[in-house]
């Protein structure tokens, strides 16, 4: 497949500001020419204690919003030859996915999921890396859009023809474990740990070590929505759980949590307070603490 590519910004302006749409305005919107629907939910529990991650294209099937496409995670959006899940896919590999499901130049997207908008969230930042900027999260997802009252359906996906899309890369969006590296010693440089704060602070371990990056700070992604409705916070109560991220004062924020998906939130939320250039760091704590040669700072051994 030959990409279209033209030049992009590393930066766009104001990132996530007014990517942000509701389910009243998205039921209004749901017959739009233009407009393409993506569940990107992944099934990611606990039960017990034991991680249990599988494909949300079954759920989908069950019942999803009228019009929408599932996009998997896990396979069609994930490179299949890192040894990581959910790792960057080559250019190639987003593009062919996306234009299959009809998105391109000329489309708008709006993207949610079944979970606190974070599998959303992290599609809309490779879009947004790619160059493709007309992308928005359903804030509360399919939690808010059933609780409205909002209609589902089990029927099969759309047939959207075919979608060319230009690539306008942005270099810095997703980095490794050496940019990471780097920014421990960088004082304008802010690291951001979107994982629960029990496991920042150590109490609860889900990977090889224990603990967090130092210099991190400490902005859950599950404490930036409401629980019931799993719609991001308000402006206000935003800025106020994001404090440590803002205080920072940095130019610019690495964010990471366990695989750069919990992280894709939290950096969106980050994006709508005003932060610029944020960066997620792909490989997060499932690479980081595997490596016993990278530092982490684990407060409950001390």
């Amino acid at each position: 497949m030959a990409i279209i590519y033209r030049s992009g910004q590393p930066y766009g302006r104001r990132l996530g500001v007014d990517k942000l749409v509701g389910p009243r305005w998205l039921e209004e919107n749901l017959a739009a020419p233009d407009l393409r629907i993506l569940d990107c939910s992944v099934v990611f529990e606990r039960p017990g204690g034991v991680l249990n991650i599988e494909s949300g294209r079954e759920r989908w099937n069950q019942e999803h919003i009228p019009g929408s496409v599932h996009v998997d995670l896990m396979t069609e959006l994930a490179d299949q030859t890192a040894k990581l899940l959910f790792t960057m896919p080559p250019d190639e590999q987003l593009v062919s996915v996306m234009e299959s499901a009809g998105v391109g130049d000329g489309t708008r997207v709006v993207l949610y999921d079944f979970d606190i908008n974070m599998w959303a969230a992290r599609v809309w930042w490779m879009l947004y890396s790619i160059g493709f900027d007309e992308a928005a999260i359903l804030d509360g997802g399919l939690r808010r859009w059933k609780a409205e009252g909002r209609s589902v359906t089990a029927d099969p996906a759309p047939r959207h023809p075919r979608a060319a899309l230009t690539v306008r890369p942005r270099p810095g969006i997703f980095v490794g474990k050496e940019e990471v590296l780097a920014a421990i010693e960088d004082d304008d440089i802010a690291i951001v740990d979107a994982l629960p704060a029990a496991h920042y602070n150590g109490v609860i371990q889900f990977y090889k070590r224990r603990g967090h990056i130092p210099t991190a700070v400490n902005v859950p992604a599950g404490s930036i929505v409401d629980s019931r409705t799993h719609a991001y916070a308000d402006a206000d109560e935003l800025r106020n759980l994001a404090t440590p991220a803002l205080e920072a004062g940095c130019s610019r924020t690495i964010a990471y949590c366990g695989g750069g998906i919990s992280a894709a939130s939290t950096a969106f939320a980050l994006s709508r307070l005003g932060l610029e250039q944020i960066s997620i760091y792909d490989g997060s704590m499932s690479e980081w603490a595997a490596d016993p040669s990278l530092p982490l700072e684990d407060p409950a051994s001390g």
